[in-house]
């Protein structure tokens, strides 16, 4: 008894062209995930920036503080002002030095917005020098 492992001339004929529809599909598929994850990446998060771990800059001997309180009040060094009247205070402690740099603290509670305002109510002034106050933040081991 003989088995014949031979089974003739039946071989399929080798095509020599890649199939590229299944990679056109993951492509396609690829790039309607992106376009949806990409505007997700750039959603706005709460801010909280009442605390830095900067290191400290040396502070000139005798600082100029700009408050603004939780109530939008805002103090120069421990004397109120008000918004309108906020140049002239600060052209008298300064005796008319623009270049004199001006310490801006905030509430934490206090609105962005209304931050910005009191930083273009500076600008206007001519003080484009302000460092804007923070906490310390402890120190990662």
């Amino acid at each position: 008894m003989a088995v014949r492992l031979d089974h003739g001339d039946d071989d399929l004929a080798e095509v020599h062209e890649i199939n590229v529809t299944p990679f056109i599909d993951v492509i396609l598929v690829l790039l309607i995930v992106f376009m949806i994850a990409a505007p997700l990446a750039t959603v706005d998060v709460p801010v909280d920036l009442p605390s830095a771990n900067a290191e400290p800059q040396l502070r000139p001997a005798e600082p100029l503080y700009l408050s603004v309180t939780s109530d939008l009040g805002l103090l120069i060094g421990e004397e109120p002002v008000s918004e309108e009247g906020l140049a002239a205070a600060l052209e008298a402690k300064t005796g008319g030095d623009r270049e004199q740099r001006i310490f801006l603290r905030a509430d934490k509670t206090v609105d962005y917005g209304a931050l910005m305002n009191v930083m273009n109510e500076l600008r206007r002034a001519g003080y484009l020098k302000i460092a804007l106050v923070s906490l310390e933040a402890a120190a990662a081991p």
